[in-house]
């Protein structure tokens, strides 16, 4: 007789009673299906949002796995390792990625914390929460890498690389995004941490078109560059990030540096050296930050692309 297949769901419950036992007590990611390293959970990720759990879908599950999954996390909810307060289950498939709430109080907002910093994130009313956790890493070697130094954050989103200079001791961050309301959320999550709001710009503008908004700030010690994939009307990665790069030399103070990020799994790490071979041969390549523990993938240039970059004298 042959033995029982194991369910995805069943495997998914199993890293899950893990991860909680006990639950990280800083927010973390908890399930990366997006890996690809857990069959039939490709879709599916899990958040730990300091006591709310996030169970993000990423595609329509397949028949009857949906019943299942939610069958398991009220389940989850009894179990002794849980000491969370609510289950949110997100449908990122659907038009505005509406949220479902399977346990506690609906809420809007979050307060987490990640390496002691606060952060304020939106639960289930968009798409993305406001902090991408695959760049903790990232954040937290611009914090060691921040004192005295002045810091230019493109696309900056809500701001958390901006948190995290100021926390190392930047003396001043320019943070550039089109998107103003991602932009007030970055203020809020300054005040949050008590920061003084005089060292923080904001820049609600199209990066091609404020070319001149963005030197007047400079030059610049530190350049961060985490764009996305593709923002409809104003970016496409594989055409507009080298126009970026090929500006560099003269944003950038002697010896400054650079960390250009991808998050793009089809997009490999030779995209941006190559590239700024290119554009900015005067920045020469140093290294590649490694991604947390908590977001393995079954290819290892998948992931998030951090690369560190110098001006050469």
């Amino acid at each position: 007789m042959r033995p029982a297949m194991t369910s995805p769901i069943h495997t998914l419950e199993q890293h899950l009673l893990t991860a909680l036992d006990p639950a990280p007590v800083e927010t973390r990611r908890l399930f990366h299906g997006r890996g690809r390293c857990w069959p039939g959970l490709e879709q599916i990720t899990v958040d730990w949002l300091d006591g709310v759990l996030l169970v993000a879908l990423f595609r329509e599950p397949p028949d009857g796995q949906l019943a299942e999954l939610e069958a398991m996390l009220h389940a989850l909810a009894e179990r002794p390792q849980w000491s969370g307060q609510a289950i949110l289950l997100q449908h990122r498939y659907l038009p505005d990625s509406p949220g479902q709430w399977l346990l506690g109080e609906p809420c809007q907002q979050r307060e987490v914390i990640e390496d002691g910093l606060k952060y304020l994130l939106d639960l289930g009313v968009r798409q993305n929460n406001g902090l991408f956790l695959d760049m903790r890493y990232g954040r937290r070697w611009v914090r060691e890498q921040a004192a005295g130094k002045r810091v230019l954050n493109l696309f900056a989103y809500t701001c958390g690389f901006s948190v995290a200079a100021i926390a190392g001791g930047a003396q001043q961050v320019v943070n550039l995004d089109m998107a103003k309301s991602a932009l007030s959320r970055g203020r809020e999550n300054h005040r949050l941490n008590g920061h003084d709001a005089s060292c923080v710009a904001y820049l609600g503008h199209e990066l091609f078109k404020s070319w001149g908004k963005v030197r007047k700030y400079g030059p610049y010690d530190l350049i961060i560059i985490d764009p996305p994939t593709f923002q409809r009307g104003s970016f496409v990665l594989t055409q507009d990030y080298a126009k970026i790069l090929r500006r560099l030399p003269e944003l950038l103070s002697e010896g400054g540096t650079v960390l250009a990020c991808v998050n793009d799994p089809a997009i490999g790490p030779e995209f941006l050296i190559d590239g700024m071979a290119q554009q900015a041969p005067q920045l020469a390549f140093v290294q590649r930050l490694e991604n947390p523990p908590e977001f393995p993938d079954a290819d290892p240039q998948g992931g998030l692309k951090a690369l560190v970059f110098r001006q050469q004298g």
